[in-house]
């Protein structure tokens, strides 16, 4: 029963930044993607403040 809770809360959640910037980069079509997308991260493109200028 503790498992079925745990799996629905997981899906009821917003994925972690970990695992949004982990989809990111494995969305990448090719080397020089992943290159760029990298240095985007590395940059802070996921964990800065929504409306940040």
């Amino acid at each position: 029963m503790f498992t079925r809770l745990q799996s629905a809360l997981t899906r009821l959640l917003p994925p972690s930044i970990e695992a949004r910037e982990r989809a990111y980069l494995e969305a990448s079509v090719s080397l020089v993607d992943l290159e760029r997308r990298e240095r985007e991260i590395d940059r802070g493109l996921f964990r800065r403040a929504p409306f940040e200028f």
